[in-house]
């Protein structure tokens, strides 16, 4: 992210709170060859949140989009924070998922009765996605955008596109919602795609 980019959770904060009261946190999210970059902005923004408290800060607040503790930066923050302050008391306030946005949005359901439901980042690789659909009955795939062609045709031969779902920029003005076999655009990094079973009773799986 550049130095002087504002993301979605800063925006959200920075309408409801005074300027002087939000503090950017750089990491280096598209990082994946250097692990020694991604630690190094954890470091640096511990330091911040560590420096808030000993200076009188009583409470610090970290805002994450989704759900903190689901492939969120978040939980690297807190790890450090404690570690630097063992005395520091981490709490978090669930959010609301991205797969959970997509399926409200889409009228899809997750899962019902016994059925199982797997969630896996595309970073993982599209074998791991390709595995998923052999063992579970609801597969979700974060971080997708730049795997939806392969995506597409694993679903197909898996025979499980038709009730696949798309999702980007959820809950934001340019939203993308719409069924997988329909999305031919260039997606964001940032997005989730939903594969439900194939269900043809009601209460099949219960």
């Amino acid at each position: 992210m550049d130095v002087a980019e504002q993301g979605r959770a800063e925006a959200t904060v920075r309408a409801h709170i005074a300027d002087d009261r939000v503090r950017r946190l750089l990491f280096a999210l598209n990082e994946r060859e250097d692990r020694s970059r991604r630690e190094a902005a954890w470091d640096a923004a511990a330091e911040v949140v560590v420096a808030a408290f000993r200076e009188g800060a009583e409470t610090v607040a970290f805002a994450t989009i989704g759900d903190p503790n689901i492939y969120s930066t978040f939980t690297y923050l807190a790890e450090t924070v404690v570690s630097l302050l063992p005395e520091v008391e981490v709490q978090t306030i669930p959010g609301i998922t991205a797969m959970q946005a997509l399926a409200a949005a889409s009228g899809t359901v997750l899962c019902e009765g016994r059925e199982s439901l797997l969630l896996l980042p595309l970073s993982a690789g599209v074998d791991a996605f390709d595995a998923a659909l052999k063992t579970a009955d609801t597969v979700v795939a974060y971080k997708g955008g730049a795997y939806l062609a392969e995506i597409i045709s694993i679903l197909k031969e898996h025979q499980r596109l038709d009730e696949a779902v798309f999702g980007a920029a959820l809950g934001l003005t340019d939203q993308r919602i719409a069924s997988l076999a329909e999305v031919t655009a260039p997606a964001p990094y940032l997005s989730t795609v939903i594969a439900p079973p194939k269900r043809t009773t009601r209460g099949g799986k219960l």
